[in-house]
C-alpha cells in the first residue's frame, strides 16, 4: 500500500503536460509532481523549480519513489511507455487518445490487471462545466427522454501547423484528438451505440490529414431507443454553433460556449485560482408545460473542475474509491474510434455492437 503522499512521474513536457497534467495533478492533496522526464529541463525547471528533470523514461521508471507515471507524449508512444511503466510496477495515466487502436489497449487493460496496477485515461472533459451540467439534468429527467442531442467542437484554426497532430503520423488528426472527447460523453450518457457512422474531410489549405468529422451514433435498441446523437468538429468555424442541442419529449436544451478550464491553463493559471471552473454562460432550457406553451429560461452552469480527475485516481491508487475513468471503457472508446475510422473508409454505418 503506497503513503498518504503519492509522487507523480510525469513523461513528456510538451502541450499537454505542460498545460492539462503538470498544473492540474500538482493541486490535488496527497499528489505530488516528482519528476519529468523531459529533453528540456529548462521548460520544465521555469515552472517548476523545485521538480528533478530526468533525461529519458528508463531513469523515470528506475525510481523507486515514483508511484504514478503520467504519459502526455506524442500519441504513438501512449501504448510502449505505458506498457514500461507498468512492467515497472507503476500506476499510470494516459493522456488520451489512450493508444493508436484497441489491440493496443486490450493489451495494456490485460497488463494492468495481471500487475493490480491502477491504470486510468484522462478523459479530462468528463470533468468539463457545460457536460456536467448536461448529464444532471438528463438525470433529473426534466427533458423527458431524450430523442436528439447535437455537441459540436468548433474551432477556427486556419493555418496548419507544424506540430505532429496535424502530420501524416500515426495517432494524429481530429476524430483521435476531439472525437475522443466527444465518443467518449455519448458513451458516459447514453452507453454504447447500435450503429456508427464517420464522415471525416481535410478542408484546410495544405491539410493533410482530417481537421473535419461529424459522426452519427444511431441507437435502435435499449433505454434511450430512438435516438440519434451527432458528434461535429471542426478547425474552419469562425462562428461556432452551439456546444450542445439536445431535444426531449418534454422540452430542449441549448448551451453555447465551451468550457472556460483549457483556456485559463493555456493563459498560466493554476487551478487553485479564485473562481476555477466557472462557466459564465447560462444555458437555454425550453419546456413545455400542460398546457402546451413553452416556457424558456436560463439553466445556470455548473462550475467545471478537471482537478476532480486526478483526485479520483488518487483515492483509486490508496483503495479509496473507484478508477474514474476505468481499461474497460478506455478498450470501449478505442474500439469505437477504430469503427469510426473504418466507417470513414467504407462511407457506411457499422454496427456497434
Amino acid at each position: 500500500m503506497p503513503s498518504s503522499i503519492l509522487r507523480a512521474g510525469l513523461v513528456g513536457y510538451g502541450f499537454a503536460g505542460q498545460t492539462f497534467h503538470a498544473p492540474v495533478l500538482s493541486t490535488v492533496p496527497g499528489l505530488e509532481l516528482a519528476a519529468v522526464a523531459s529533453s528540456q529541463p529548462a521548460k520544465v525547471h521555469a515552472d517548476w523549480p523545485g521538480v528533478d528533470v530526468v533525461p529519458d523514461v528508463d531513469r523515470l521508471l528506475r525510481r523507486s519513489d515514483i508511484d504514478l507515471v503520467v504519459v502526455a507524449t506524442p500519441n504513438a508512444q501512449h501504448h510502449p511507455i505505458a506498457r514500461l511503466a507498468l512492467e515497472a510496477g507503476k500506476h499510470v495515466v494516459v493522456d488520451k487518445p489512450f493508444t493508436l487502436d484497441a489491440a493496443q489497449a486490450r493489451e495494456l487493460a490485460a497488463l494492468a490487471a495481471g500487475r493490480g496496477r491502477v491504470l486510468s485515461v484522462y478523459q479530462n472533459r468528463r470533468f468539463d462545466a457545460d457536460f456536467l451540467t448536461l448529464r444532471d439534468l438528463l438525470a433529473r429527467g426534466e427533458l423527458g427522454r431524450p430523442v436528439f442531442l447535437e455537441s459540436h467542437f468548433d474551432r477556427f484554426r486556419p493555418q496548419v501547423r507544424e506540430r505532429w497532430r496535424e502530420q501524416p503520423v500515426p495517432g494524429a488528426g481530429l476524430w483521435v484528438d476531439l472525437g475522443a472527447h466527444l465518443v467518449d460523453q455519448a458513451v458516459q450518457l447514453f452507453g454504447r451505440p447500435d450503429t456508427l457512422q464517420l464522415d471525416t474531410a481535410a478542408l484546410r489549405d495544405q491539410a493533410v490529414v482530417e481537421d473535419y468529422f461529424h459522426a452519427v451514433l444511431r441507437y435502435e435498441s435499449g433505454p434511450h431507443a430512438p435516438l440519434r446523437v451527432l458528434l461535429h468538429a471542426t478547425t474552419l468555424a469562425a462562428f461556432g454553433a452551439p456546444r450542445y442541442i439536445v431535444h426531449g419529449t418534454r422540452g430542449s436544451y441549448v448551451k453555447r460556449g465551451v468550457d472556460p478550464q483549457e483556456d485559463a491553463l493555456r493563459a498560466g493559471q493554476r487551478p487553485s485560482a479564485a473562481g476555477w471552473g466557472i462557466d459564465p454562460l447560462d444555458g437555454e432550457l425550453t419546456l413545455v408545460g400542460s398546457d402546451g406553451v413553452p416556457h424558456a429560461s436560463a439553466l445556470p452552469t455548473r462550475p467545471g473542475n478537471y482537478v476532480d480527475y486526478y483526485a479520483a485516481v488518487r483515492d483509486a491508487i490508496l483503495g479509496k474509491g473507484p478508477n474514474p475513468v476505468t481499461p474497460e471503457q478506455a478498450v470501449e472508446l478505442m474500439e469505437l474510434l477504430d469503427l469510426g475510422r473504418q466507417s470513414a473508409a467504407e462511407g457506411r454505418a457499422l454496427g456497434a455492437n
